[in-house]
């Protein structure tokens, strides 16, 4: 007999309104937190990529720059040993061009970099929004479990809350990228 009772007070509470809004609701932040998630993801996996283009390209500023040295210097040393004007001067123009090269190539990396950051930024606001939304799914199986209002308004709110932080994120930070 308490095997009876224990089952029609499940399906009791399997019925009642409360527990089918806080379920409902929290499909939807489920939902919601997949989005964010993904999205913090993409734009962190985009981070690294950039990380990487501007290492790369720093990496072809060095070797850039110390060809504009070594042309330097055998410029000089020729000038030194009194040698082949001609020759001399080419030296010392690959030497110009080479600080031209790497003037460009620093201003890719730097761009590369203010992107990254750009992208590590908005990657930050959909890591923070998820947070709240995975504290919201808490609260709100908290609330079922005791059958506490209080904790599914607590769940709205912070889920609210993840929401907000996450599309302010898209906004702040997606629309800059459009703009600049």
């Amino acid at each position: 007999m308490p095997e009876q009772e224990e089952i029609s007070e499940h399906i009791h509470h399997a019925q009642e309104p409360f527990d089918k809004v806080v379920a409902g609701t929290m499909a939807i932040v489920a939902a919601l937190l997949a989005i964010v998630t993904v999205l913090g993801q993409h734009f962190n996996t985009e981070k690294l990529l950039l990380q990487q283009k501007a290492s790369d390209q720093w990496a072809y500023y060095q070797a850039k720059d110390i060809r504009r040295y070594t042309a330097q210097i055998a410029g000089d040393m020729i000038g030194q040993i009194k040698g082949d004007a001609a020759v001399a001067e080419k030296y010392a123009q690959d030497s110009d061009r080479y600080r031209k090269q790497t003037a460009e190539i620093q201003d890719q990396a730097r761009d590369f970099e203010k992107e990254r950051d750009r992208l590590g930024k908005q990657a930050d606001f959909y890591h923070f929004g998820e947070v709240f939304l995975e504290i919201a799914i808490v609260f709100s199986s908290l609330a079922i479990l005791v059958k506490r209002r209080l904790l599914f308004i607590g769940g709205l709110v912070t889920a609210s809350i993840g929401v907000i932080i996450s599309l302010y994120g898209w906004i702040a930070y997606g629309l800059t990228a459009h703009a600049a």
